[in-house]
């Protein structure tokens, strides 16, 4: 772990992580890697029409999302975090919802999930977290007992305007909020290095003033500790920090994507480095914190939950179209109602 500037001496109140504790971030892991390769197979298979995979980056997702406390703070995803919401205990046939197209967002209630809906808009949701973070600044609660957000946004998306304004009003209001970049060495199609200016994004967060950490990405127990520290130094009102995982992105960008147009397969498995699960298991195994069978036992698991997942996707109907229309506006326009009667009336004659 790296940083540029240094967060703020305070007590987390938490000890390492137990073995137990330990045993439960591979499991997690294994469903996730298991769940993620599933769903690309899913859209091969016409159940799903789109998913953005995330292999490789199990690691990053799991042990910042494992570190969230359920009882305050808020997640802010993009179209990416199907391992932050497996860590945080979201049913995932309501995660994969939007995934389905059944759904905008996830069929989830955002309030008691402590999650967002999911964000197809690049870097949306991180101007989100802000408001959300500048909400419990002006709530009146002590500093110790205010949530956290934490949004996450990849490199790619790093380089939008509304990160900009995001960062600067953060700092400026002290907001408790954590940016988490997952950077995966790609944006779609272009490298790192071609589209952020100095190879970092960490390295941006001193010109607001934030303290940032850039940490292995790859390594689990890393990541949970560093997303452990950034929540307690903005729990403890000392403002918003960043934290940039480098990754790497094994698959494609979405299921529409070829990532063969842009880079070789010995490019790839050069550049990916070790497997982030398989370098966990090893770790495990030379700690003497897990054998064999727990190992099986998980591969299991992680199959069954993957079957589940895919029956209940496939269980799920169509919502009511009118839906469109009265999920809009709290208090429908005088043009939405007028559509939602043109609609109505040309489907009764369908």
């Amino acid at each position: 772990m790296t940083s540029n500037s240094v967060l703020a001496a305070v007590d987390d109140d938490a000890a390492p992580l137990t073995h137990q504790q330990l045993r439960e971030l591979y499991t997690l892991m294994a469903a996730v890697r298991h769940l993620d390769t599933a769903a690309v197979a899913w859209q091969r298979q016409g159940i799903i029409p789109g998913y953005a995979p995330q292999l490789g980056q199990e690691a990053a997702q799991v042990g910042s999302g494992y570190a969230v406390d359920r009882r305050r703070d808020f997640v802010f995803p993009t179209y990416r975090e199907m391992g932050v919401a497996r860590a945080m205990k979201l049913d995932m046939v309501g995660y994969m919802s939007t995934h389905k197209a059944t759904w905008h967002g996830g069929m989830y209630n955002p309030v008691e999930a402590r999650f967002a809906p999911i964000q197809a808009v690049v870097a949306g949701s991180v101007l989100h977290a802000v408001g959300w973070a500048h909400g419990q600044s002006l709530s009146g609660k002590p500093a110790g007992e205010r949530g956290v957000a934490l949004t996450y946004f990849g490199d790619g998306a790093s380089s939008q305007g509304d990160v900009h304004e995001a960062m600067n009003f953060a700092a400026v209001m002290k907001a408790p909020v954590v940016f988490f970049i997952q950077n995966n060495g790609w944006a779609i199609s272009v490298p790192t290095e071609r589209q952020v200016a100095g190879g970092s994004v960490a390295a941006r967060a001193a010109g607001y003033g934030i303290p940032a950490l850039r940490i292995d990405g790859n390594d689990v127990v890393a990541v949970h500790e560093a997303t452990r520290s950034a929540l307690a130094h903005c729990r403890a009102g000392n403002g918003p920090v960043v934290i940039e995982a480098m990754t790497y992105r094994r698959g494609p960008h979405s299921t529409a994507d070829d990532p063969g147009r842009y880079r070789t397969l010995d490019e790839e498995r050069l550049d990916a480095g070790e497997d982030p699960l398989e370098r966990f298991k090893q770790r495990l195994l030379d700690d003497g914190v897990a054998d064999e069978a727990f190992f099986a036992e998980a591969e299991r698991l992680a199959r069954e939950e993957e079957e589940a997942v895919r029956s209940g996707i496939e269980d799920l109907g169509p919502r009511p179209g009118a839906e469109m229309f009265s999920l809009v506006f709290q208090e429908p326009t005088p043009a939405l109602q007028s559509q939602h009667a043109a609609w109505r009336e040309e489907s009764e004659h369908a």
